[in-house]
């Protein structure tokens, strides 16, 4: 089972790193979360620089992928050859997306008629592309979840896990990450923001 988390230059740590944290508690064999970029190496918008761990082809033949959020998404989603590379397919895949990461889902046509969550800098931008944009962190149609706001990303994390290993494994994996003594609130938390989007779409063999 691989999860990728599309990852691009000027990426948002929060977005990419609280997802990768919280999927990574997971220790079943043969699981595997990887940040996927066009290049080798990507810089943060803080000056964080990560080595990819998985290509942008890897990644469109992952089980799951998560596009991350960034100062530069506008110029991800303007450059052509690099959108090409993204052969997303919600009947195959779990897609998520982390605040401007709807973006890139909205430009490949993933959320056509559907209702996104982003973050409120890039709200504009995703409503210019003709998507609805809710007043809420998280939402999930099908296959395809939406988060808004950096700290949502345990959300759709956890909603990766309850869909591709169980809802118990998406309870433990957020309580491990909780803070001691807010644990049961921010599970409860959690999975109120998950359980409304878990009803499974089939995905293809």
């Amino acid at each position: 089972m691989h999860i990728a988390i599309l990852t691009f230059e000027g990426f948002n740590e929060l977005d990419s790193l609280i997802a990768l944290g919280i999927l990574n508690r997971i220790r079943t064999p043969g699981w595997r979360v990887s940040i996927a970029s066009p290049s080798a190496r990507v810089r943060s918008m803080n000056g964080v620089v990560l080595e990819a761990q998985a290509s942008l082809r890897e990644a469109s033949e992952a089980d799951a992928v998560i596009v991350g959020s960034g100062t530069q998404t506008r110029e991800v989603v303007a450059d052509a050859a690099l959108m090409a590379q993204l052969q997303l397919d919600p009947s195959r895949q779990l897609l998520g997306a982390q605040c401007s990461g709807a973006l890139v889902l909205a430009k490949l046509g993933l959320l056509d008629g559907v209702p996104a969550c982003t973050d409120l800098t890039t709200k504009p931008w995703v409503q210019a592309a003709g998507v609805a944009v809710l007043n809420q962190p998280f939402v999930a149609n099908g296959n395809v979840a939406t988060a808004g706001g950096c700290l949502a990303s345990q959300y759709l994390a956890a909603w990766v896990i309850a869909r591709l290993a169980s809802v118990e494994e998406a309870r433990s994996a957020m309580h491990y990450v909780a803070p001691v003594g807010e644990k049961e609130e921010y599970v409860a938390r959690a999975m109120r923001n998950i359980t409304p989007f878990l009803a499974p779409a089939p995905l293809a063999a």
